[in-house]
């Protein structure tokens, strides 16, 4: 399993990723760098990174649900669940009780999930799910309680680096790296 590019996946990792069926991501410091950009006339704007948009997509090809789960309304962030055909949740309060909610209608369980996050708000779902993960540059108070953190900050890859921990742990790397027939 080529998980070479990653650090610190022991075996309690591995057990924790092994179960996810559904993989969750906070957005704004997480699928973003954190930063808001506002025009002159009040639009907002986001950038994303194209790694971490192939490794959403590859997870719910493996056939894992992906879920963005958000305490602001963004219509960037649903434009680009959109595009990359994952779930998305804009103006979650409370991010367990959605999190809770998607379980009950995928019948699941809590030690199925993970969950990426970067602030306070995330901690609620990270002291409840299998696999909570912080990026390299999660809020120091949230980063403490990450089952694991990545190398790359948020928005610099970061969430490819859970997709790719997923995909690996759960075998479905071999098939993506085989070449093309």
């Amino acid at each position: 399993m080529p998980l070479s590019h990653l650090t610190n996946v022991d075996n309690d990792l591995r057990a924790r990723a092994l179960r996810v069926r559904l993989a969750c991501f906070d957005v704004d410091g997480t699928l973003t760098d954190g930063r808001l950009i506002y025009d002159d006339q009040g639009h907002e704007s986001k950038a994303f990174h194209i790694h971490d948009g192939q490794g959403l997509v590859l997870l719910r090809q493996a056939g894992l649900e992906v879920a963005l789960i958000t305490a602001r309304h963004s219509p960037a962030a649903e434009r680009r669940a959109r595009e990359l055909g994952v779930r998305i949740h804009t103006g979650v309060k409370d991010k367990l009780a959605q999190v809770d909610a998607l379980c009950a209608e995928l019948g699941l369980q809590r030690e199925e999930v993970s969950f990426m996050g970067d602030d306070l708000p995330d901690l609620p779902p990270f002291r409840a799910v299998g696999l909570a993960v912080a990026p390299a540059d999660a809020h120091a108070w949230t980063a403490r309680h990450a089952h694991w953190r990545t190398q790359a900050r948020a928005g610099a890859g970061a969430a490819r680096e859970v997709c790719d921990l997923l995909l690996g742990v759960q075998g479905h790397d071999s098939a993506l790296l085989e070449p093309s027939r």
